[in-house]
């Protein structure tokens, strides 16, 4: 693996999460064409749940979420109101209740509400949908904030999985991002979920960060291990000051260069692995127990996940919804999300709708970021004669490969070893949008 590959593979590129991609989305789809698509779902169709809390106690200067600090209550209570009132507007347009298999807290920090809020969306989600002890309902918190009160709360709600953001554990680097979080407290909030009953654990784990080497992640990495979580998310720092304001207080002078960061995520893998996690995709690792190491996995918003419902509804403002029709994002400025919802209506800002060859591209393009690998045979029993166009690009991007990453399989092709880190970069090569955007993307490692 030579740093001339690592820098030509580290053009920015799309993580993939959606196809297509946000970039993508348009104004000219709005709430008229949700309603209709959340119409159209069929009545035995499950559904999952993502509920995004946009607040924080203190920014954290390399975060690209929609959040803001929030000091009032009222605000938080005014947020909490227009998130019942939009899953009341949801489920009245289904023809029947829904059953929801998975659920996902997001933010922001939803540890932002006290626990009587977080007992009061609770019980505001089982008004509207039927859970069951099957669903999967998963919270992220930051360590920093989090009381007892609050696991316990959390538990009661039905969380069963809990995703804790660490980044990384070196003293140095956090201070450049202005998140100051000792090894003491985040094991403290794992110990206060684990008593709590919430036993499925995540860490969340960054690289590429200010001031960041190998050495501080092979630490960061040895200190996670020692808190035996389920699952470990390790991402790649996006680092695009122009979109997201807060980045221009970190000084780019200490940024890792494209080589230092592959081998930081490279080193990171080896040692998770050798711990005796299951490396799934290219950037989580989960336990052989635990669900996402032993069933088939798809890729959302959230990254990857066991999810196999048919429509995943976004609740909150900036959320996104993933049907069968399309993608569907409410306003990000939470006063217009609010107005929205407190005039009774979806609130719906942009998407994007299907087209055939937009289906088909998105097979694509989960296959190689989930499995590594893409069937000729497969992708023609579902496409049909469409199929054949894919697999020409496919055939074009076999002979053009120079540097091993791919190989031809008897049914199609696959990512080599050394290819797999560069998926995105090689999924990228499907994606008929890529031209089209202006919009900014991280680096492809």
């Amino acid at each position: 693996m030579t740093p001339d590959l690592i820098r030509r593979m580290s053009s920015p590129v799309p993580r993939y999460t959606s196809y297509p991609t946000a970039a993508s989305f348009t104004p000219a789809v709005g709430a008229a064409q949700f309603a209709e698509s959340l119409k159209r779902l069929p009545a035995s169709a499950a559904i999952s749940l993502y509920i995004h809390i946009p607040f924080c106690s203190q920014l954290c200067w390399y975060c690209g979420c929609n959040t803001k600090v929030v000091r009032s209550r009222e605000a938080i209570a005014k947020y909490l109101d227009a998130l019942k009132s939009e899953m009341a507007i949801v489920a009245a347009m289904q023809p029947v209740r829904r059953d929801v298999s998975h659920i996902h807290w997001g933010g922001g920090s939803p540890n932002t509400l006290s626990a009587a809020e977080i007992l009061e969306l609770g019980d505001a989600l089982r008004r509207h949908f039927t859970l069951s002890p099957s669903t999967e309902f998963a919270v992220e918190i930051d360590p920093r904030w989090f009381s007892e009160d609050q696991a316990l709360a959390f538990a009661k709600a039905g969380v069963n999985r809990a995703s804790i953001g660490v980044q990384d554990f070196e003293p140095a680097v956090q201070k450049a991002i202005n998140r100051q979080q000792s090894f003491e407290l985040t094991a403290r909030a794992v110990n206060l979920f684990r008593a709590a009953g919430v036993q499925s654990i995540n860490i969340d784990l960054v690289y590429g960060l200010p001031h960041q080497s190998r050495g501080s992640v092979e630490r960061t990495i040895e200190q996670t291990i020692s808190l035996d979580p389920d699952r470990v998310a390790l991402f790649g720092y996006a680092h695009l000051p122009s979109r997201i304001k807060h980045q221009v207080l970190i000084d780019e002078r200490a940024l890792p260069n494209e080589v230092e960061r592959f081998a930081q995520s490279q080193r990171a893998r080896r040692l998770l692995r050798s711990a005796g996690y299951v490396a799934i995709g290219i950037d989580h690792f989960a336990k052989p127990s635990d669900s996402l190491a032993r069933v088939g996995i798809k890729r959302n918003f959230q990254g990857y996940t066991t999810d196999s419902a048919e429509a995943l509804v976004g609740l909150g403002a900036s959320a996104i919804s993933q049907l069968p029709d399309g993608y569907f994002q409410n306003a990000v400025f939470r006063p217009d999300y609010e107005r929205h919802i407190a005039a009774g209506e979806l609130a719906t800002a942009r998407g994007v709708l299907l087209t055939d060859e937009d289906r088909m591209r998105a097979f694509v393009i989960e296959k190689l970021m989930c499995e590594f690998s893409l069937s000729e045979p497969e992708l023609r029993e579902r496409f049909g004669e469409d199929a054949e166009r894919v697999l020409l690009e496919a055939e074009d991007l076999l002979e053009s490969d120079r540097d091993r990453l791919l190989e031809k399989t008897p049914d199609g092709f696959k990512l080599t070893p050394r290819g797999v880190p560069f998926a995105r970069s090689i999924a990228a090569c499907f994606d008929s949008y890529l031209g089209e955007t202006e919009a900014k993307f991280s680096v492809g490692v």
